[in-house]
């Protein structure tokens, strides 16, 4: 492989008795199998010699991000030129990085990153799941929060089993003066009431503690709607107009989020094989119910997938519908499908409680009400247990609880 990236007699030499040849070569021909050009193998082959000496391999072994900082900065230090500056250095050990994790992880070598208590919080989830009856979407936010707070306690150099009260309101005080929204810190305490309450049974922390930990007041309703009115949704859709794949997963993204008021995770899990062109329907499975929902797909989201399928969407064996734009292709993750949605609403400058992608789940919601959908239609179009989670929406419209025809795309077009 190496004699396929470097021309020069005196480059190849020198690669070959760089120890671990075998091993940079496999990495470098799994590379070419994802499609990466020649100039990006050139850039990774080349970083991978100092990533060798500096780590000083002879053979491979488990690395961990300690070390591997440490040998990145060593390699940045000796590549320093006259007028650079800390953010030129910081940038050149960074480029280490980059090619070194990926390469250790192929390998099946570098270190997992340990959170501390790990084993409590696997225990805590499987009761979540087995005891509780959770829906994998809830569980893990439940289980990122307490995370969250249990590596702040280890970093401050407390314990679980000695955590007090006052310790518990320190990290919320941090937590909210950091600009949490009263919604997200309710979230967050009740996250650590449930967690601190199953901590209590298994005995690894002092009594009572879930008692003092206290939400703060969130107004049930807000005077103004979480989502964009459906004007706005029209001038957002536009603002995905356009020929490249960005462009044109974007489209289909916004449709979908905005038609069927799907999740982020939703959406992020749909597969080619969940759409039935030849009937019109796709399937979509639900995040906080769990089972299997059918849409009708209507013809302009049909035709924006399509689109992207035929011109955005790289060639690759995935399944899942929509894949990053960067190598290695994969399914998106939750950054990706946000950005997609709160890039385009700033643009607007629209004056929201949010503006991720649940914010067109609320104005799908909003939409349907206001064309005349019962409460009952519209949790089960949203995939919700049942009414009482969409009350939100009916303040919006005070004669939206009569029976009336279908939700359509008009007004979008």
């Amino acid at each position: 492989m190496i004699e396929r990236i470097f021309t020069r007699s005196e480059q190849i030499a020198l690669h070959q008795q760089v120890p671990l040849l075998t091993e940079r070569e496999d990495y470098l021909r799994y590379l070419h199998r994802q499609e990466y050009g020649y100039s990006s193998l050139y850039r990774v082959a080349s970083l991978l010699v100092p990533i060798v000496q500096f780590l000083a391999l002879n053979e491979l072994r488990v690395i961990g991000m300690a070390e591997l900082r440490q040998a990145a900065a060593a390699w940045s230090a000796t590549q320093q030129r006259e007028g650079d500056d800390i953010a030129s250095q910081s940038r050149r050990a960074e480029s280490f990085l980059v090619v070194a994790r990926p390469w250790l992880r192929f390998h099946g070598k570098l270190a997992p990153r340990v959170l501390p208590y790990q084993n409590e919080i696997a225990a805590f989830t499987e009761a979540m799941r087995v005891t509780r009856g959770l829906a994998p979407a809830t569980i893990n936010g439940y289980c990122n929060r307490a995370q969250h707070f249990l590596t702040w306690l280890a970093a401050q150099g407390g314990e679980l089993r000695t955590v007090s009260l006052r310790e518990i309101e320190t990290y919320l005080d941090s937590r909210r003066n950091s600009g949490l929204k009263p919604e997200v810190m309710a979230s967050q305490c009740q996250a650590m009431r449930s967690f601190f309450q199953y901590a209590e049974t298994q005995g690894w922390c002092p009594p009572n503690l879930p008692l003092g930990i206290r939400s703060p007041r969130v107004p049930k309703y807000h005077p103004h709607p979480k989502g964009p009115a459906w004007r706005h949704v029209s001038q957002l859709l536009k603002l995905a107009d356009g020929p490249k794949p960005e462009q044109l997963r974007a489209k289909a993204i916004l449709l979908l989020l905005t038609i069927y008021g799907l999740r982020s995770s939703e959406i992020r899990d749909l597969r080619l094989n969940d759409f039935d062109w030849r009937n019109e329907v796709f399937i979509v499975r639900r995040a906080k119910r769990g089972g299997m929902q059918q849409y009708p797909l209507q013809y302009e989201v049909g035709e924006a997938i399509l689109a992207y399928l035929r011109f955005g969407r790289v060639r690759n064996s995935s399944s899942h519908l929509f894949l990053s734009l960067m190598r290695p292709y994969g399914p998106l993750s939750s950054t990706v499908v946000w950005q997609t949605v709160g890039k385009r609403l700033r643009i607007l400058g629209l004056d929201l409680e949010h503006i991720g992608p649940h914010s067109l789940r609320h104005a799908c919601a909003t939409r349907l009400l206001k064309k005349g959908a019962s409460l009952s239609d519209i949790a089960e179009y949203l995939g919700h247990h049942d009414t009482n989670s969409i009350g939100i929406y009916a303040k919006h419209d005070g004669y939206g609880l009569r029976q009336v025809a279908a939700f359509g795309l008009t007004g979008l077009r």
